[in-house]
């Protein structure tokens, strides 16, 4: 057995090593910059690329363009009238059915009925 004097005198003698100085900052950075990235692109950038088709929508709305309403209500653009920010749709075409709605509650076009999702792409 070896005595216990030199053991701890070993055990002092040695010099920790000295811990980069930086280290620890990168080694947390690197994963919150990864989440930052992955956060950005998976959830911010869609919801940016679906409003801005949805605008582009709004502002190139017209007359016989098929639409959803909010609501739910399928119908023809008949009128509108950008200035009080107002759509008039025909609901149904024999018996002539007309409602008007605000212009922001246009939910989607064309393609978004024949594909059934009703703006949401």
């Amino acid at each position: 057995m070896l005595p216990v004097e030199s053991i701890a005198s070993f055990l002092l003698a040695q010099e920790a090593a000295a811990p980069e100085a930086g280290s620890g900052l990168m080694r947390l950075a690197l994963p919150v910059l990864v989440i930052g990235f992955m956060f950005y692109f998976m959830l911010i950038r869609p919801e940016r690329q679906k409003q801005g088709r949805h605008r582009q929508l709004l502002e190139n709305l017209k007359k016989n363009d098929r639409v959803l309403t909010a609501g739910g209500i399928k119908g023809v653009v008949s009128s509108v009238n950008r200035d009080q920010q107002e759509v008039t749709l025909t609901v149904d075409e024999s018996t002539g059915t007309k409602i008007r709605v605000n212009i922001s509650s246009i939910a989607g076009g064309e393609e978004d009925l024949d594909s059934g999702q009703g703006g949401k792409k």
